[in-house]
């Protein structure tokens, strides 16, 4: 499933849902919150499946943000991709390849494919 993003500095791009770990919280505690809180999803993180960086910088090359993303296959629960309009556009099933021409954050199509190498292959098959 992916998202695209409706604010912030990754506004209209293709992405997987996600967000800021909070104090205290493991990063599985947070992959489970975010996916819940930006579209209503219950799920069961597994291994990582990759991770990017992404530093923002402002008019003058100084760091202003620094993203280290690191992305999890994750088992789906229950529950229906429904975003929260405040911080996503649009949630959707797709199949890996149906990302290949969106615009995505870079390596999204490479996070994707590694993350499906979790599943049996008897699984693949629903959505």
């Amino acid at each position: 499933m992916i998202v695209r993003r409706g604010a912030g500095v990754a506004t209209g791009v293709y992405t997987l849902p996600g967000g800021v770990v909070e104090t205290g919280e493991t990063v599985r505690e947070a992959v489970v919150r975010e996916v819940h809180e930006e579209v209503g999803m219950s799920i069961e993180p597994l291994e990582p499946a990759g991770y990017r960086e992404m530093i923002v910088r402002d008019a003058d090359g100084r760091v202003k943000r620094h993203f280290v993303i690191l992305c999890f296959a994750a088992r789906w629960i229950a529950g229906e991709p429904t975003p929260d309009l405040t911080e996503i556009a649009e949630a959707q099933w797709r199949f890996p390849h149906e990302v290949d021409g969106l615009k995505t954050t870079d390596g999204l199509r490479d996070i994707i494919d590694r993350a499906m190498e979790q599943f049996e292959p008897a699984t693949l098959g629903h959505r």
